[in-house]
C-alpha cells in the first residue's frame, strides 16, 4: 500500500489545564509551523466540542491522565480516541489502559524517563513507573519540554537555554532508548511518538522574563510523523480515523526539524515478494533487503535487536540480512556544533 505522510504534535496543553492558549490559538500556531494536525492533551480533562479544521490544520482532543493523589507524581498516560474523559480510572494504570482500549482508544506512555531540576520543586521528574502494564500502543520517545527541564541544572543554565534552547536539545534520553529496546526484546510491539508538552507559560528570573516556549516554536522542533492510508480529506471524522489508525499500527517516526526538515524519511524492508514499512511485519521468503532514505545528509544507523548493525553517512542506506528480529532507524545530524538526534523510527518486525 502507498501510504501518505502527515505531521503533527501529540502533546499540548491549553487553558483548560495548565497551558496558556485556547484551542484556536494552538491550531493557529500549528498552521504557522506547517503542521497537518495537532492534538490537545490537557491534564485530566477531555474537552468536547472544539475538534475541527482551523485554517487547514486538524485539531483533535485527547487527554493526559494521571493520579493527582500519587506522590511523587509518576506514570502519566497520553490517551487518544477514547472520546470521553478517562480520569476516573487514573488510580489504576492497567485498568485505565483497559478502559481506554474498550472505548476504541489508544494509549502512549508520556515522558517515560525524566531528569528533574534543582531550581524548583515544580521541576521534579515525572517518569513512568508502572512497567508491568500491557495494552498500550507505544511510548513518547522524545518530549521537548521534558528534555528542557533536564537542562536546568543551574540558574545560569536556565538563562542560557531559556534564550537558546536548541543549544541544549540533543535527542531522546538514553534511558528511554534502552527501555524501549528492552521492551522490544521481550517480544512486544512498541511504537514511538514525539511531543512538545507545550504550555507556553511565562517564567521570570530576576529581570529576565520569557515565554518558555511559544507554541509555534515548539511545533517547529520535535513532532510525530504518521503514515496514513490516504491523503487527509478535510472531513474531521474521516481524518481523525486515518490518523488514529496510523498511530495504532505504529506507522510513526519522531522528527526534530531544527537541524533540517524530516518530512520524506523512508524505511522499508522486503524479502522476495513481501514488503513491509514502519510498524509492519515482514515474513521472510528469502534474504531481507532493508532500504532507508533521509531528506538530507546525516549519519544513518540501522538498529537490530538493540544493536547497531549498519551505518552510513549520506542520504541512504541499504542493508541485506538473513536475520529475523526488530529493526529500527536512527538518524543523527550535526547542528550548532554538535551531533543531534534527528529521526527515530518505530520498528519493522521481521519474522
Amino acid at each position: 500500500m502507498a501510504y501518505h505522510e502527515v505531521v503533527g504534535n501529540l502533546h499540548v496543553h491549553t487553558v483548560y489545564s495548565d497551558g496558556t492558549g485556547l484551542h484556536k490559538d494552538v491550531a493557529a500556531a500549528a498552521q504557522r509551523a506547517g503542521l497537518d494536525f495537532v492534538i490537545a492533551t490537557d491534564h485530566n480533562i477531555w474537552v468536547h466540542g472544539v475538534e475541527g479544521y482551523y485554517d487547514g490544520v486538524l485539531l483533535l482532543v485527547g487527554e493526559e491522565v494521571h493520579d493527582v493523589r500519587r506522590l511523587p507524581q509518576a506514570s502519566h498516560l497520553l490517551i487518544y480516541g477514547a472520546e470521553a474523559e478517562m480520569v476516573l480510572h487514573a488510580a489504576d494504570p492497567q485498568g485505565l489502559i483497559e478502559a481506554v482500549n474498550q472505548r476504541g482508544g489508544l494509549c502512549f506512555l508520556a515522558h517515560p524517563f525524566e531528569k528533574g531540576s534543582p531550581l524548583d520543586v515544580e521541576l521534579a521528574p515525572i517518569p513512568w513507573d508502572d512497567w508491568d502494564v500491557e495494552g498500550y500502543v507505544g511510548l513518547e520517545l522524545w518530549n521537548t519540554m521534558s528534555e528542557f527541564k533536564g537542562l536546568l541544572w543551574s540558574r545560569l543554565a536556565a538563562l542560557v537555554y531559556g534564550y537558546a534552547p536548541t543549544l541544549g536539545f540533543r535527542g531522546p534520553f538514553e534511558e528511554t532508548l534502552r527501555r524501549w529496546d528492552a521492551l522490544l526484546a521481550e517480544g512486544r510491539k512498541v511504537a514511538v511518538i514525539g511531543g512538545s508538552d507545550a504550555h507556553a507559560n511565562t517564567y521570570q528570573m530576576g529581570p529576565f522574563r520569557r515565554v518558555l516556549f511559544p507554541y509555534e516554536d515548539l511545533f517547529r522542533w520535535v513532532n510525530t510523523h504518521v503514515l496514513v492510508e490516504q491523503p487527509l480529506t478535510g472531513n474531521v471524522e474521516t481524518d481523525k480515523r486515518l490518523i488514529y489508525d496510523g498511530l495504532r499500527a505504529g506507522r510513526t517516526w519522531v522528527g526534530y526539524d531544527a537541524p533540517g526538515p524530516t518530512r520524506g524519511f523512508r524505511f522499508q524492508a522486503r524479502s522476495g515478494a513481501n514488503v513491509a514499512t514502519i510498524g509492519e511485519e515482514l515474513v521472510r521468503a528469502a534474504a531481507v533487503i532493508i532500504d532507508i532514505e533521509v531528506p538530507q545528509r546525516a549519519e544513518i544507523r540501522l538498529i537490530h535487536n538493540g544493536r547497531v548493525v549498519a551505518r552510513a553517512k549520506g542520504t541512504s542506506l541499504r542493508h541485506t540480512t538473513a536475520e529475523a528480529g526488530v529493526y529500527r532507524v536512527e538518524a543523527w545530524k550535526r547542528f550548532r556544533g554538535l551531533k543531534r538526534g534527528w529521526i527515530f523510527s518505530s520498528p519493522i518486525y521481521v519474522r
